[in-house]
């Protein structure tokens, strides 16, 4: 519900500017595909719903919202300190402690390829000026 939510808010706030055409879109013209494609998406998962049956969602944890809290926390007040290199995976540590699953093995794994990913096509590949390392390590 909350896939269609979002992608009919966007439509509704986009319907005020002009749409313009696939060749020359208007500013309305990804928002409206955007929020079209999103609420497509919720109604679908909101009907298949109905007709399968999945794993219950498992229970609200205090200590899981803190984890996630705290790693966008860290990560927004690190990244221009640290750098992109150390912060990102700082947050993705973090974040996965959330979950009962936590293997640090993976997690690491995870935050080394997320991090080589996203410096390389961030920073490199469309030039986001976030420090690779930060004014800490003499950037």
């Amino acid at each position: 519900m909350i896939y269609v939510a979002v992608g009919a808010s966007a439509i509704v706030i986009a319907r005020d500017y002009p749409m313009g055409t696939a060749f020359k879109m208007g500013p309305a013209y990804f928002p409206t595909i955007l929020g079209g494609l999103l609420a497509v998406v919720g109604a679908v998962s909101v009907i298949r719903a109905f007709f399968l049956t999945g794993e219950a969602i498992g229970n609200f944890t205090v200590s899981g919202l803190a984890y996630v809290s705290a790693a966008i926390f860290v990560f927004g007040f690190l990244a221009w300190r640290l750098g992109l290199a150390l912060a990102l995976p700082l947050l993705v540590v973090v974040s996965a402690r959330a979950s009962e699953q936590f293997r640090w093995g993976p997690i690491l794994a995870l935050a080394a390829g997320l991090t080589i990913f996203c410096v390389l096509v961030f920073v490199k590949g469309l030039g986001i000026p976030l420090p690779i390392f930060g004014p800490w390590f003499g950037d």
